[in-house]
């Protein structure tokens, strides 16, 4: 029995504990790999953009108020200048799918690249209207975000997302809103298992497809563990090493996370080609988008094949 004074909790510590899900990745692979391109370049805080702040956060950790930083904006411009251009590259030359998790406003600067992320076979998933956390963010401005956010993918990519992760800590209204907008299959804010599971509230479900921070190159960061492009590359071919193993009796999922502006740097591609060969090298790998492997498993619980509902409640652009 927990000690009287221990508060209440809605947290899920026990996972699959009882029993691991019996579900099969396509063609007998041990391991699902989603690699997840983040898409934030241009929807960092900038006064230029009307923001209320600059964004500090890039290579060095600086702060420039009150005036526009054009130091900050050149360094995230590099993202679709060039990081772009070699990620998408490396990603044809090893036959990986993709999942780009972008910002609407960084498409609606740079539609070009939801495009040409369709045209490659990839997915578009939804990363927020601007890169920020939604922790202390009212209903009423995260139910605009959410709206402006699906708006600027569709005319980008020219489908809507049918998946959302928030930068970091969500509100705590985010998810009930993602199924209350009918257009979601799945939801990435969270870090807790190496393999999916559902959640449902109000008789509507959502997959939720946990994250990672550890296997993604925001580590090259301040503060971060990364230096070389093979830090990088060692690190993650040892979590898929691991995962691939326990995929022989259970399913298993691994997230690689990586950003325009950071692995598309010279020195770091080379991390991301190795790691890719690497993979793509392994038998009983199945390299997929979120959305794919979302509906995959929901048909390995048996459920319906889901289809965008009817939103219960108003999400509006202005």
């Amino acid at each position: 029995m927990p000690p009287p004074d221990l508060p209440a909790t809605d947290r899920d510590f026990q996972g699959y504990r009882a029993g691991e899900p019996s579900i099969l990745w396509p063609n007998g692979a041990q391991l699902a790999v989603s690699v997840v391109v983040n898409v934030e370049e241009g929807a960092e805080l900038a006064l230029s953009a009307g923001d209320e702040a600059n964004e500090f956060i890039y290579e060095a950790n600086e702060r420039t108020e009150g005036v526009r930083d054009l130091c900050m904006e050149s360094h995230y411009e590099y993202g679709t200048r060039r990081g772009w251009p070699r990620i998408r590259q490396a990603l044809k030359d090893h036959g990986v799918t993709a999942t780009l998790n972008a910002n609407g406003r960084a498409l609606a600067y740079s539609p070009w690249i939801g495009a040409e992320a369709i045209s490659d076979g990839h997915e578009v998933s939804a990363h927020g209207w601007r890169w920020e956390r939604h922790a202390h963010m009212d209903e009423a401005t995260e139910r605009r975000a959410i709206a402006r956010t699906v708006a600027a993918i569709a005319a980008s990519a020219g489908t809507p997302p049918r998946g959302w992760h928030t930068r970091s800590a969500t509100s705590p209204n985010t998810r009930r809103l993602l199924i209350e907008h009918g257009g979601f299959l799945y939801d990435s804010n969270a870090y807790n298992d190496d393999c999916p599971y559902m959640a449902a509230i109000g008789g509507r479900d959502l997959v939720i497809l946990p994250y990672a921070f550890d296997t993604n190159d925001m580590r090259f960061q301040p503060g971060g563990a990364f230096v070389e492009g093979d830090d990088f590359a060692r690190y993650c071919i040892a979590a898929f090493e691991r995962l691939h193993a326990e995929g022989r009796t259970a399913p298993r999922m691994l997230s690689i996370g990586i950003h325009l502006r950071i692995i598309g740097r010279p020195a770091r591609i080379g991390g991301l080609e190795r790691l890719l060969a690497h993979m793509a090298g392994r038998e009983g790998v199945w390299f997929a988008t979120r959305e794919a492997i979302a509906h995959h498993w929901r048909a390995g619980l048996g459920l319906p094949e889901w289809q965008p509902r009817p939103a219960l409640s108003a999400f509006e652009v202005a």
